[in-house]
């Protein structure tokens, strides 16, 4: 039997991981700039997490959940976003009583949706998100797309969109969703099955249809900002002149919904206007969800967010040409000629990474010339050589493999001079 890695699912291999590795410490070096700290929530949560927090009527909940029953009966779902969790995990622990308010966090976590595999969509697939507890000031929505576009622009990403719209508050969305019920009913039957559910379940949703984009009603469906009441309609005036305060760019789009049912006010999406990115042009999309904190059992606490792809990130540098800055070279490399040299290499390897340096030695028992080809394919900075005049010398043969000079080292100062060199550089790079 020829084992392979479950369909939608795949192998991030050393090489790779080195990019996914930068990628993830420039986001972090940008969360920690806005002053945002990391949670980890666990893997998997209660069905009812996701029931309540994403929304029944959702794609995610009706069609993409791993949920399966534990042997003591309860329903368990692999987590198929990050926001209902984090927010679980806020009022689980009863982080809204901590006097600095508002509450940031940022998590990397991998999710689980059965869907399609396609490139830049996996079954598995990896995000960075942000949450935002315990703010309504529109400045906070500005704060959060910043952050976002912040991260694409440090990775070097230039080709981007940002699309906004406002969803409005409660009272907006119900004359809105009355509108649509009324606009589609006559279409009703033109429409995918899926669409003639969501018109009664959650109409909003049909707007965000793929299969149906191109039915004429989708052209002429009443827009939410037409109805907007006076409050939603100054909460958006103020996200839009925020970001025209900061310099970000942004086009509004009247369809944008967002595919869960806890957004209102603020939506938007950063999409890649690359050349040969593909047909799915999204790289990260989220909004404001006041009330999602109630649905979990919290006390009333306004919320913001988002969630962008890792895989498509990596994408979008790989579409605009950007060389992720991987050093794949090695620091030093022991080689050692003799058995006796050998006990020296072990010892000698196993000090340098005591003290800061990137080491490694053959375990293949190859010969001396062996050992030099295998320092060449680790790209190493250094070869250290341990033999017959080392030995009875207390020394050690320091090699600098981009010019071939040589010099010998004390036995006793080796380390300091290695530190010197590896360490003492990578603090001066």
């Amino acid at each position: 039997m020829s084992y392979k890695a479950p369909r939608g699912t795949t192998d991030i291999l050393p090489e790779d991981a080195k990019k996914w590795q930068w990628v993830e410490e420039t986001i972090k070096q940008v969360c920690n700039k806005f002053h945002y700290e990391e949670i980890r929530t666990p893997v998997f949560e209660h069905t009812e997490v996701f029931q309540r927090g994403v929304g029944n009527t959702t794609d995610i909940v009706q069609k993409e959940m791993y949920t399966f029953e534990d042997r003591g009966g309860r329903s368990i779902t692999l987590r198929p976003e990050g926001t209902a969790p984090v927010v679980r995990s806020f009022v689980e622990h009863k982080l809204h009583g901590l006097a600095n308010q508002p509450t940031k966090l940022y998590y990397f976590a991998e999710m689980f949706r059965y869907e399609r595999p396609q490139k830049g969509r996996m079954r598995q697939l990896n995000q960075f998100g942000v949450e935002v507890l315990g703010s309504a000031d529109p400045a906070v929505d500005a704060e959060v797309i910043d952050l976002a576009m912040t991260c694409y622009q440090e990775m070097g990403l230039t080709s981007l969109k940002l699309v906004i719209n406002s969803l409005g508050d409660k009272e907006s969305r119900e004359n809105h969703r009355q509108a649509l019920i009324a606009h589609f009913t006559p279409h009703k039957h033109e429409l995918c099955s899926d669409c003639q559910t969501r018109l009664q379940n959650n109409p909003l949703r049909v707007l965000d249809c793929k299969q149906d984009r191109d039915h004429p009603a989708m052209q002429t469906a009443p827009s939410i900002l037409d109805y907007l009441n006076e409050e939603s309609e100054a909460y958006f005036e103020q996200v839009k002149d925020y970001l025209d305060n900061i310099g970000i760019p942004y086009e509004i789009d009247k369809n944008l919904v967002r595919g869960l049912d806890y957004y209102n006010h603020t939506a938007f999406e950063i999409m890649s206007e690359a050349e040969g990115f593909g047909a799915i042009t999204t790289l990260a999309g989220g909004g404001r969800y006041n009330g999602l904190v109630e649905e979990l059992g919290g006390p009333n606490t306004p919320g913001i967010g988002f969630a962008m792809g890792l895989e498509r990130l990596l994408m979008a540098l790989e579409a605009e040409n950007q060389v992720i800055p991987v050093d794949r070279s090695l620091e030093a490399y022991v080689v050692a000629v003799d058995e006796q040299a050998q006990k020296e290499a072990v010892m000698l390897v196993s000090k340098l990474r005591k003290h800061g340096v990137q080491a490694d030695k053959d375990y293949l028992g190859r010969k001396m010339k062996g050992q030099f080809k295998a320092a060449d394919r680790y790209a190493a900075k250094y070869v250290l050589i341990i033999g017959e005049n080392e030995l009875e010398e207390q020394t050690i043969t320091v090699k600098e493999m981009s010019t071939g000079e040589q010099a010998t080292v004390a036995k006793d100062q080796i380390i300091d001079v290695m530190k010197e060199k590896c360490v003492g550089g990578r603090e001066h790079e």
